[in-house]
């Protein structure tokens, strides 16, 4: 793990105090309490690397203006040992440092030395993580929203571990309830279809129309013939969902496989029902009593335990109404538990039963209305809210000659996630779909997914580690023999192209804590672009095989340094990194 920038700024914060202390001692500042301060990396670096308005922050306790502060923090601030090389003073107090050479030559002696493990760290001090996500129902196949999530939520599990997370990948099978009733309903009409032909019952409306519900009757039809007709339609209807299931199960398998998505768990939603976890939290619920009765069926006071918690967090009652809560159904008239009463379960099972720090649900935007109605029974079964956290990603466009797309030319039907993977490199859609953060609708170019130019990102980045490995292959064959740098050596990196390239390099381990923070693997993705693009400036910049061995030896340095970057980052998104393209 490199701890070095964070160091650097943490020792940059010791300096500047160690600085007013002098100056307070040499009366050059009154005697007052320093005020807080931040340090940061401005944006524009022409007048330094890093920047701090403690003076600004000192105005007010010191009685003087930030000027006047700065200017005595720029006199008795003693930079000897550390990496800032020069502090300076502009406008009316701004305090700026720059990094010397040692600082960059270290950065890159770290990046070889920790390897794949460069810019991980323990901000996560190892707390237990679910990250469920995709979880499709296993009654058809999978859509655009699920291929989005996939790649979310996959890469997201990746981000968080490089943090210090302990991760869990989860997919949850709706293997019960109201969608395995219609399922078999469905596949159950289609199998008398098949045999009775025009004197078969119609499908309703509401249930399952897709193809692949004929082709798993004509499944069942081929292995037990017409013997089912003439049997009880429950013991049909049964037969049908144990057969088809487990094919659709393992269908899901194979998609999330192909897709480079390796689950820790397949949780069944049918494991709830057989361990009487459902009937325990509306138990648990019924004796605090918010549940009631009403129309044959057992209502959750939603309204009631939503609208407490929102006062306690300072939300009006105007704001409340908004919201236009409802309660909401545990139990039918029929006697069947609601896939709400099931969540219930499957969230305190994540949180109490297997202990989870975190539970992080991806889904799509319109589940918007079940988050506050899941933190609130949280609270309700006496667990915090806040460890359940829901990502909602917008919907995706497929598009392609500047148009929207919405049928596939070979089936004629909506596009499913096996379409896509069969038409587009998996690379392509893992890095694309990373893209945007998760909150924003996305347009996903299939002709750019599949486009090897610099304009397609996946590609972009690729190149840039095919590059570096065409320039040691060169190298290697013009006899140079490639050996590793000494500190001293590597110092001689001073082009702008090459210090603003290590730089970059530098900010890897805050840029993957802000990822975990944020939730948002784009983070990643943009990162890695930018690093291509800064190589490629490089590269175009600053010769590497000069005449000067040390200079070139550093140069290889740099560009194995930035290999090492990037292999590490597409490999924690499971996207291929070839050495020659």
């Amino acid at each position: 793990m490199s701890y070095l920038v964070k160091k650097t700024q943490e020792d940059l914060k010791t300096l500047i105090l160690e600085a007013i202390g002098r100056a307070v001692a040499d009366g050059k500042l009154p005697e007052e309490p320093m005020p807080a301060f931040i340090i940061e990396i401005p944006q524009d670096r022409k007048n330094g690397d890093y920047s701090t308005n403690a003076a600004f922050m000192g105005a007010r306790a010191f009685h003087m203006p930030p000027r006047k502060i700065a200017d005595a923090v720029a006199e008795y601030i003693d930079l000897t040992g550390s990496y800032f090389s020069s502090c300076s003073v502009a406008g009316a107090g701004f305090i700026n440092f720059t990094l010397s050479q040692s600082f960059y030559a270290d950065i890159l002696l770290d990046i070889n030395k920790l390897g794949p493990e460069y810019g991980k760290s323990d901000y996560g001090k190892g707390k237990k993580y679910n990250v469920e996500f995709v979880s499709a129902n296993p009654t058809g196949p999978m859509h655009m929203g699920n291929a989005r999530g996939g790649a979310l939520g996959d890469c997201l599990a990746s981000v968080l571990s490089m943090a210090g997370y302990e991760v869990e990948r989860e997919f949850y099978i709706n293997d019960a309830g109201n969608q395995i009733e219609k399922f078999g309903l469905s596949l159950d009409i289609r199998y008398k279809q098949l045999i009775l032909g025009e004197n078969a019952p119609e499908l309703p409306e509401d249930s399952y129309h897709g193809e692949d519900i004929i082709e798993r009757a004509k499944q069942f039809r081929e292995k037990y013939g017409d013997s089912y007709l003439e049997k009880p339609e429950d013991e049909r209807r049964k037969a049908l969902v144990d057969f088809a299931l487990p094919l659709n199960i393992e269908k899901m398998h194979e998609n999330m496989e192909k897709y480079r998505i390796f689950y820790d768990t397949w949780f069944r939603e049918s494991s709830l029902y057989e361990s009487g976890a459902v009937k325990e939290c509306i138990d648990y619920l019924t004796k605090k009593g918010l549940t009631y009765e009403k129309d044959g069926a057992l209502w959750y006071k939603n309204t009631e335990v939503q609208t407490k918690m929102l006062t306690a967090q300072g939300k009006t009652r105007e704001e409340i109404d908004r919201l236009e809560l409802k309660d909401d159904v545990l139990i039918r008239q029929n006697g069947n538990p609601t896939y709400f009463a099931a969540d219930i379960a499957y969230h305190r099972n994540k949180l109490v039963t297997r202990g989870f720090d975190k539970a992080i649900d991806v889904l799509g935007a319109d589940h918007h209305g079940h988050v506050g109605r899941m933190k609130g029974v949280l609270n309700a079964l006496d667990l915090d809210e806040s460890r359940l956290d829901v990502v909602l990603m917008q919907l995706v466009n497929l598009t392609k000659n500047g148009e929207v797309v919405k049928m596939s030319k070979r089936t004629g039907k909506a596009i499913t996630l096996t379409d896509l993977l069969d038409e587009i490199p998996v690379d392509a859609v893992r890095f694309l779909f990373n893209m945007r953060e998760p909150g924003s609708t996305m347009d996903f170019d299939l002709d750019l997914a599949v486009e090897q130019s610099s304009k397609n990102p996946v590609y972009y980045c690729q190149y840039a580690n095919a590059r570096i490995c065409s320039i040691l292959r060169k190298l290697e064959e013009d006899s140079t023999v490639i050996r590793d740098c000494t500190k001293q050596e590597l110092e001689a990196l001073t082009q702008p192209e090459e210090k603003e390239l290590i730089r970059h390099l530098a900010a890897l381990t805050d840029e993957i804590i802000l990822s975990a923070k944020n939730y948002d693997p784009a983070r990643i993705t943009r990162y890695a672009v930018t690093l291509a693009t800064l190589f490629h400036k490089y590269y175009n910049a600053c010769k590497i095989n000069v005449e000067d061995d040390s200079l070139k030896q550093a140069r290889v340095y740099l560009c194995k340094c930035v290999r090492s970057v990037m292999v590490n980052l597409l490999t924690a998104f499971n996207i291929s990194a070839p050495e020659k393209m």
